[in-house]
């Protein structure tokens, strides 16, 4: 009888998340366990503990899995995971907390497609606004869309401090440059958009971001997509199964069309988990990858 695939969920939360479970069994493991709470310094022993139980051929039909919802928090602990290993003794890691990666990967990928759809370009030198920036799937949608080449700014809801200190991370982490700006009023808002060729609309569920009449003044606007699937939509005027919609200035990606391509990337990196004879590490930036591939 051949052992189970066994996914292992760590994250520093009071709890894990119901639809990573879902998600994870729906994929094909066969039993999914929760760590919650989890520490970066936990993560080494309890990484060493899940592959030494089972030995070599074991460690194939195990994996890891890091939730959470810091990207920076997220990406470390996948790191000391990695560093925990040693060959034959390695297994499968994918981070995904909030199922950010995911998400940001396939809005990043639909976004790019409809980009090229509309000018035979791409994201390479596009200006892309990125609201709800400090959560972390406005984030994570900003680190793959510059990684991709793009003049991508984070924009605030509450002043310019956090983004400021999140475009150092950016720097300092991944290596790209982004800007950053103050959208805490509806005038600052319309300044930060007058230029952008995309708009991404990652803010907190529920939320209008953007007026109609504010989305108007962007002139230069050639994809506007928002991930808010509980009305009202965080873009007024875009509906949440839009995919490619014409606007007034270019087309609307809404949550629903955006959600149905997270759901295949997340599901689609579960299986690589099953199906690979070697250990992956797998982040957003692999998510996009595959994000990528999907939309064609």
């Amino acid at each position: 009888m051949e052992a189970p695939y066994i996914l292992h969920m760590l994250g520093p939360l009071k709890h894990v998340s119901p639809f990573d479970v879902n998600m994870a069994l729906d994929a094909g493991f066969n039993t999914v366990v929760p760590y919650t709470s989890v520490e970066l310094a936990d993560v080494r022993g309890l990484t060493q503990d899940a592959i030494f139980s089972r030995g070599p051929k074991g460690a194939k039909r195990t994996g890891l899995f890091i939730g959470g919802k810091d990207a920076v928090i997220a990406l470390d602990m996948l790191g000391a995971a990695r560093k925990a290993m040693f060959p034959p003794f390695q297994i499968s890691v994918f981070a995904d907390p909030a199922g950010s990666f995911t998400t940001a990967a396939a809005m990043v990928a639909k976004v790019e497609r409809a980009l090229k759809a509309q000018t035979r370009g791409g994201l390479r030198d596009s200006a892309v606004a990125v609201f709800g920036a400090t959560g972390v799937v406005g984030f994570a949608a900003g680190m793959i869309a510059a990684a991709e080449g793009a003049k991508v700014n984070l924009i605030g809801y509450d002043g310019p401090a956090r983004v400021q200190a999140l475009a150092k991370v950016a720097k300092e982490r991944f290596d790209v440059d982004v800007g950053s700006s103050d959208g805490s009023t509806d005038a600052l808002k319309v300044e930060a958009i007058k230029s952008a060729d995309v708009i991404l609309s990652a803010g907190r569920a529920g939320v209008q971001i953007l007026s109609s009449q504010q989305l108007s003044q962007a002139a230069n606007m050639k994809v506007a997509a928002d991930v808010n699937a509980v009305p009202p939509a965080g873009i007024e005027g875009l509906g949440a199964q839009d995919d490619g919609v014409p606007l007034k200035s270019g087309v609307g990606i809404g949550a629903l069309a955006i959600g149905a391509m997270k759901y295949k990337v997340q599901s689609g990196l579960f299986r690589k988990m099953i199906e690979t004879d070697k250990p992956l590490f797998l982040d957003f930036r692999d998510a996009f990858a595959l994000a990528r591939e999907l939309v064609g």
